[in-house]
């Protein structure tokens, strides 16, 4: 399930891309498979495994082109270990709402983006989570660890980027049909995952991952501009004189 439009991220093949809160890898996989060197970011190191490990395993299936290269890093947002410009393209999926400092790390980002690349940054949509907020505390910090800290309205997200250097341009929403899932699970416990409503939403969230039917596709990009878990937005790092 990807939140990225690699279309508005305009990658080609043979680009340097960061995947920053890279996760599991489902950016940054796609990314490689674009035909991009990627190097996949985390601070969790486990994560960090898995992906390196199905990175391995899709080199050995011949997923990916024989010049892409792919790399795991465990670092911090903070102080990312690379040098100025590293990158043509950064994406940054569901890692900023996490990040007390989350001009420290927009700053760094820019800093590791050479002059005329762009980052795809995504975060949670203001409605739906200002829903899950006042559904259960639990959701969110300070009650959950390592939970979301802040809601990003987009003028705070493009004021934000912009005082750092970047250009914010296009934005939209995704993953509309995730917000219910969501918003049960706030409603019943976070941790419930036996409630019948939970596993009933989440089989059909499955299917619809599976299979992709015309309908589902039809109501979540209608759905998105209302209902759109994630906001994404694209921002470029000017060329200086």
């Amino acid at each position: 399930m990807l939140t990225v439009d690699y279309h508005r991220l305009a990658l080609q093949p043979g680009m340097r891309v960061l995947d920053l809160g890279a996760g599991f890898g489902r950016h940054a996989f796609a990314t490689a498979r674009l035909g991009a060197h990627v190097v996949a970011a985390d601070l969790a190191a486990d994560e960090m495994g898995s992906t390196l490990d199905t990175f391995a395993a899709m080199n050995v299936s011949g997923e990916l082109d024989d010049s892409v290269s792919t790399t795991c890093v465990q670092g911090n947002g903070l102080e990312l270990p690379f040098a100025d410009g590293s990158f043509d393209r950064i994406i940054a999926s569901e890692v900023l709402e996490h990040v007390p400092d989350d001009l420290g790390v927009m700053a760094e980002l820019f800093r590791v983006l050479a002059p005329g690349g762009r980052l795809a940054a995504t975060v949670p949509s203001a409605m739906p989570e200002q829903i899950c907020w006042w559904l259960n505390d639990a959701y969110h910090a300070p009650k959950a660890k390592g939970g979301h800290v802040r809601i990003y309205g987009l003028p705070e997200l493009r004021t934000k980027l912009a005082s750092v250097g970047f250009e914010p341009g296009g934005t939209h929403r995704a993953h509309a049909l995730h917000s219910p899932y969501w918003w049960l699970k706030c409603a019943v416990g976070i941790d419930n995952e036996d409630h019948p409503l939970v596993k009933a939403y989440l089989k059909f969230l499955t299917w619809d991952i599976v299979e992709a039917p015309r309908l589902t596709r039809t109501a979540d990009r209608l759905l998105n501009p209302v209902l759109g878990k994630s906001l994404v937005i694209y921002a470029d790092r000017p060329v200086r004189p």
